[in-house]
């Protein structure tokens, strides 16, 4: 049939941990130790993708460059970039197990797509590794998609790149690349869809590209929270998302509004 056969969601800032703050504050702590000040928007700017990639393109920012040659007198080379992952690494894994909560509505969202027949992928830029913590954490916290891969699965080749997509989609047996809609919360996340030729949504609150805990966004005033989740649907627009949802309860509506649109001939790449 001409209609959505399956969902792949991103991990941290979609499906767990709030704000996808467990990778941020250990890029800012590197980078610290480092003797670099790098600002929270840096850090957050290549999230989703894969660690290490995330790492290099840090230094490759302009601002975050110059201060890497002011404090060592030379550029960046690969041989820092691996030294920071080193650092990185380990940091991450005495932390992660922390921040495993679905987000809220993910889990009744989930449950909700899987009566309506629909299969439940997952993409991440965590290592394997990494994913073995978040995995069965989330599990026991009632989150558990049909399918996980990490870049890991793809020689390294993690977001912007679509093959983790790929992998889900003959994982799942999903039939066609306008069959599937990717959610994620960051720019990467994005792009990975894109690429994809899937339909690409952006979820806005809890999402790195927001970049504000629950209590932070819980604290602000309707007018300010009308003015970051616009901002944030303006930046995955921007970047290429089909569509925005404010949070994942919305979504099942969504992919109601992507079938219609699949019966009317409208794919993803037409838009």
């Amino acid at each position: 049939m001409n209609q959505v056969e399956g969902v792949i969601l991103d991990w941290a800032g979609t499906a767990v941990d709030f704000g996808c703050f467990a990778p941020v504050n250990v890029f800012l702590d590197i980078f610290r130790e480092a003797g670099i000040e790098v600002t929270m928007q840096e850090a957050r700017a290549p999230m989703g993708m894969l660690k290490i990639d995330h790492i290099r393109s840090m230094l490759s920012m302009p601002r975050v460059g110059a201060l890497w040659e002011g404090k060592y007198g030379r550029a960046f080379t690969e041989q820092d970039v691996e030294n920071l992952y080193a650092e990185f690494e380990p940091a991450l894994m005495a932390s992660l197990s922390e921040y495993t909560d679905p987000i809220p509505q993910v889990i009744e969202t989930v449950q909700v797509l899987r009566s309506q027949g629909l299969k439940i992928g997952s993409t991440t830029g965590y290592t394997q590794s990494m994913m073995d913590v978040v995995i069965p954490n989330a599990a026991g916290k009632g989150y558990q998609p049909d399918y996980v891969i990490t870049p890991d699965g793809t020689h390294s080749l993690g977001r912007p790149y679509p093959y983790m997509i790929y992998h889900n989609m003959e994982a799942l047996k999903l039939s066609a690349a306008w069959k599937v809609v990717k959610v994620g919360d960051t720019i990467s996340d994005i792009q990975e869809g894109v690429n994809a030729g899937v339909w690409s949504v952006g979820v806005i609150i809890g999402s790195s590209e927001m970049g504000l805990s629950q209590e932070e966004f819980n604290a602000l005033s309707d007018v300010e929270k009308e003015t970051v989740i616009s901002a944030t649907q303006t930046s995955f627009i921007q970047n290429g998302a089909d569509f925005t949802i404010q949070s994942m309860s919305e979504l099942p509506q969504l992919i109601g509004r992507i079938n219609v649109l699949i019966s009317q001939g409208i794919r993803p790449y037409a838009r």
